[in-house]
């Protein structure tokens, strides 16, 4: 079951919104869902259930809160329109600040993933957050461009092989700052663990989440 909190973030002491699934059990820890640029969408609800599934509190922030309250972006260009500057609007001090505010409110051990932009978050979240054993990144474009951000954690990496927004000069790039980080390539596009994407592939996600919760256990 998903249900809504409040978060405070210190950078400011703004209050943003977060998604929150919770295990039937006792939990393992927590993890935080980082978003698209589409904002707490159905994708990244279910994401939540997945790791509540597995026995994780899970807690996605919304990040876009100070541009919209309860920010959400549609996939068509407008949307993605919307996104890009939600992005640009803003900075990675704030973002981490927000991570870090569901984080705080997490069991321990705590872990991250994120997907498309929140996988360039996540990569960021390991490298100044604290509190986090280790993360799982998704197709994240950006981290290309971040990679002077060493991680103190360690970090998964995820590539759609047919992916053309991300070719494989910028993965190799993340690979080549992060020699330790296993990196995995899949035979899918961009997006392809979102349901209703034209990219979504079941057998990568299924796998691919299956190395993430693999590799959170490892570092418990």
């Amino acid at each position: 079951m998903i249900e809504r909190l409040t978060l405070e973030s210190r950078i400011d002491g703004f209050a943003l919104s977060a998604l929150k699934a919770t295990p039937a059990s006792a939990p393992l820890g927590g993890v935080v869902v980082i978003q698209e640029i589409f904002g707490l969408s159905d994708h990244i609800a279910s994401m939540c259930s997945v790791f509540a599934d597995a026995g994780y509190v899970a807690i996605a922030p919304s990040l876009f809160d100070r541009v919209e309250p309860d920010f959400q972006a549609g996939h068509d260009p407008d949307g993605v329109k919307k996104g890009i500057g939600a992005v640009t609007a803003s900075p990675w001090s704030q973002v981490m600040s927000d991570v870090q505010a569901a984080i705080d409110a997490l069991p321990q051990p705590v872990y991250v993933v994120g997907f498309c932009y929140g996988g360039a978050a996540a990569w960021m979240a390991a490298a100044h957050c604290t509190g986090v054993k280790a993360v799982s990144c998704f197709y994240g474009r950006l981290i290309a461009d971040l990679r002077d951000a060493t991680p103190k954690v360690p970090v998964m990496l995820h590539y759609g092989a047919h992916d053309t927004s991300i070719p494989p000069a910028n993965y190799e790039r993340v690979q080549h700052a992060s020699p330790t980080s296993p990196l995995f390539i899949y035979d899918a596009g961009h997006g392809f663990c979102r349901e209703g994407s034209p990219d979504y592939h079941a057998p990568s996600r299924d796998l691919a989440l299956a190395r993430t919760l693999d590799w959170f256990a490892r570092w418990r």
